[in-house]
């Protein structure tokens, strides 16, 4: 079961203030003093300004351009880089004696150089009695230091104002003419380029490509006529060559019933008498083996009658087969004067092809070169084209650049003359009279109010805990529900009141020498942070 918060009456919330007072005041005492000590001490800041104004150039604007206010801005932009700079504040720190305390402490040079240029301030101002005008103005604690610092910073920025256009105009002309002699020599290399390609390319120019043309057809004819005069002899050749086939196989055959007419040496009378003799001996033999073993002597001599009739048979077949190669070997040595004839015809067209293969080769390569000629024609074409369109790119480059030098020139010139736009000093730096910071009640009514701010948050941090406690009756029926019938009161014993009496009383001088201490204490804390320094610059 929860229970919700008891809320507090306006006159509680007073009584808590009031039991919790001394909580509230030793902290607003403490910061309200150190704060005003500081405050106090902090020494004066006086404030130089000086009015520059752009004046405008003595020429005509069709000439030379005035600024915009984004250029002027972008050109106090640049310059303040230059007059902000370390090399030229810290000859002003050491000439004018600025920042003692911080040279003296030994912060760095850069420190206290990044305080300067917290110190200078830009204002740029748009008006029409003054239009492109822009205030410059210093604040140091010294206020003919700080005149002599505005009036410098001011110097500065014309004669940087002068040196950039100086520089700037003299460097953008140089630029100019560098980018001029480079447009020039690679307008020249590009000329020269196109001539070069022409030369690479005699032959293969557009302007050739008629003469190329009428040599192409006049070569593809010849190349037509030697194919068909080709195609003649390769057929007259075939035609021969099937003569010869046929000559050569009536002459095989011929050689061939000569040999066959010659005979078979088998189908002689004497070669028919052999085998019978033969036969009819075998047929004693037989009759022999009937009645007489093989190992008897009538039967191999009878053997023997054989071997000598086979023998004699062999030796007329060998005799015969000798006789026909004899004689195919005579025929085939004979020459044949038709074949000759026809082998002879043969090789004279055999040569006038080659002749002719020759001459189609040669017509061939002919066209060959001259087709790659003209398919180098629009490559050439192109180019040539090419350069001629890079050669008026850079033409058209080279006479921007030579319009924009000549405005570089002009420039330089009304520079040089101080023409153009410069800045000039109007108001020079004032004297300050009065300082501009710090705004001393200001910040001491700053201080109280921290310090009751402080005070009223440790008032809280002492009083949240008893809050969530149960401390009076209205405590009590709340978070219970039940009414309250008696309350019994803290009854202390005369030793009890004395000791609560030595504690408070102990409390109190506690209080009060944490208060005294914590005064220098806060006041060396501020002055090391240098917070209200940082405020006033």
């Amino acid at each position: 079961m929860s229970v919700e918060f008891r809320q507090r009456t306006p006159g509680e919330y007073l009584r808590i203030l009031w039991r919790r007072k001394w909580a509230i005041l030793l902290p607003t005492v403490v910061v309200a003093v150190a704060v005003a000590y500081v405050v106090w001490r902090l020494p004066d800041v006086y404030e130089s300004t000086s009015l520059l104004i752009v004046r405008p150039p003595t020429i005509a604007s069709a000439f030379i351009p005035r600024l915009s206010e984004e250029d002027l801005s972008l050109r106090i932009n640049n310059i303040s880089q230059e007059v902000l700079s370390r090399s030229a504040l810290q000859p002003l720190i050491e000439r004018y004696d600025l920042y003692v305390r911080e040279r003296r402490n030994g912060e760095p040079m850069e420190a206290i150089i990044e305080r300067m240029r917290r110190d200078v301030r830009i204002q740029i101002e748009s008006t029409r009695d003054t239009p492109n005008a822009f205030r410059i103005s210093y604040r140091g604690n010294d206020p003919r230091a700080t005149q002599a610092v505005a009036a410098a910073l001011a110097s500065k920025y014309v004669n940087a104002q002068m040196k950039a256009t100086t520089a700037t105009s003299t460097q953008t002309k140089e630029f100019f003419e560098q980018r001029l002699a480079e447009a020039k020599r690679e307008l020249d290399e590009i000329d020269m380029k196109r001539i070069e390609f022409m030369q690479r390319n005699v032959g293969n120019l557009p302007s050739e490509a008629q003469a190329l043309v009428g040599q192409l057809a006049g070569l593809r004819e010849q190349q037509k006529a030697l194919i068909a005069e080709i195609g003649r002899l390769r057929d007259q050749r075939t035609v021969l060559n099937n003569q010869l086939s046929d000559l050569i196989e009536q002459s095989e055959r011929d050689r061939a019933d000569i040999v066959e007419r010659l005979g078979d040496p088998k189908e002689s009378l004497a070669y028919a008498q052999l085998a019978q003799r033969k036969a009819q001996l075998e047929a004693e033999k037989q009759n022999m083996l009937t009645v007489l073993k093989p190992k008897n002597p009538d039967v191999i001599a009878k053997q023997a009658e054989i071997d000598a009739v086979q023998r004699e048979m062999d030796k007329l077949v060998e005799e015969g087969r000798a006789k026909r190669e004899e004689v195919r070997k005579k025929i085939e040595g004979r020459p044949d004067l038709r074949i000759n004839s026809y082998r002879a015809q043969l090789k004279l067209l055999d040569g006038e092809l080659e002749r002719l293969q020759r001459r189609l080769a040669d017509t061939e390569s002919q066209i060959s070169m001259i087709e790659g000629r003209l398919n180098q024609v629009p490559n050439a074409e192109v180019g040539l084209e090419a350069l001629n369109r890079e050669y008026q790119t850079k033409k058209a480059q080279y006479d921007d650049l030579l319009q924009k030098k000549e405005q570089a020139t002009l420039a330089a010139d009304v520079a040089a003359n101080a023409q153009g736009e410069t800045i000039q000093v109007i108001d020079p730096a004032n004297y300050p009279e009065k300082p501009v910071a710090p705004k001393r009640p200001v910040l001491m009514g700053f201080g109280v109010a921290l310090g009751l701010g402080l005070g009223l948050l440790l008032a809280a941090l002492l009083e949240v805990p008893r809050l969530l406690t149960i401390q009076t009756v209205d405590d009590a029926e709340h978070y219970t529900g039940l009414p309250v019938l008696v309350t019994v009161p803290e009854i202390y014993t005369p030793q009890e009141e004395r000791r609560l009496r030595l504690r408070r009383a102990m409390l109190a001088a506690a209080s009060l020498v944490a208060t005294v201490l914590s005064i220098p204490a806060l006041i060396l804390l501020l002055r090391a942070t240098r917070i209200f320094e940082r405020l006033t610059s």
